[in-house]
């Protein structure tokens, strides 16, 4: 996104007008952003990926900290939210704190707490169900234009996650310790593999 486009997404979102080829940007209007966020929050926590959708823009950019890969487009995101919610058909967010405007950007972030139950397959990786909860915290940035996000960024600990589903094992445990001299052993065979 060129800045002047970037200052006409935002003109438009505070109800201003930008004149062409306009290279500084305004704030996001903080009603608007409000009003978006709890359209956003009840999109996620509705299991409907047309509802997350519809505040999305076609060409979307997605990273998550539970994608291996960026996401491109309605149709990558919709498989990655359909799998999620598969996986924890009780997955709900609740929004903490923000959003935090990026001054003279059309960006924001915001703070969440998040939690669910592992009661379906969880790919990828291909976890079969555990049936443990998980609570988690995290946060996502936002980049807007033509009133939907066009670039998102949502980060958490999937360490942590791994954790509270077994799927990694707890830290200072026998496992762990295990897992670690493994690993050094395997570091020191192949320096010497390398003289």
């Amino acid at each position: 996104m060129t800045r002047a486009t970037a200052s006409a997404t935002v003109a438009r979102v505070t109800g201003e007008t930008a004149a062409e080829g306009e290279t500084q940007a305004q704030d996001l209007d903080q009603a608007w952003l409000g009003d978006f966020a709890e359209r956003w929050g009840a999109a996620w926590n509705s299991h409907e990926p047309a509802r997350l959708l519809e505040l999305m823009t076609e060409d979307v950019i997605y990273d998550d900290s539970a994608s291996p890969t960026t996401m491109r487009g309605h149709g990558e995101v919709r498989s990655f939210l359909e799998s999620l919610w598969r996986a924890f058909p009780d997955l709900r967010f609740e929004w903490v704190e923000g959003p935090y405007i990026a001054p003279g950007q059309p960006k924001a972030a915001f703070y969440w707490k998040g939690s669910g139950t592992h009661t379906g397959l969880l790919a990828p990786p291909g976890f079969a169900p555990t049936g443990k909860h998980i609570d988690f915290d995290g946060a996502d940035f936002h980049e807007y234009r033509d009133d939907r996000v066009s670039r998102l960024r949502i980060v958490f600990d999937m360490l942590d996650i791994g954790r509270q589903l077994g799927t990694i094992p707890k830290a200072g445990s026998p496992v762990e310790k295990a897992g670690a001299a493994a690993q050094r052993l395997g570091m020191t065979v192949r320096e010497r593999l390398r003289r």
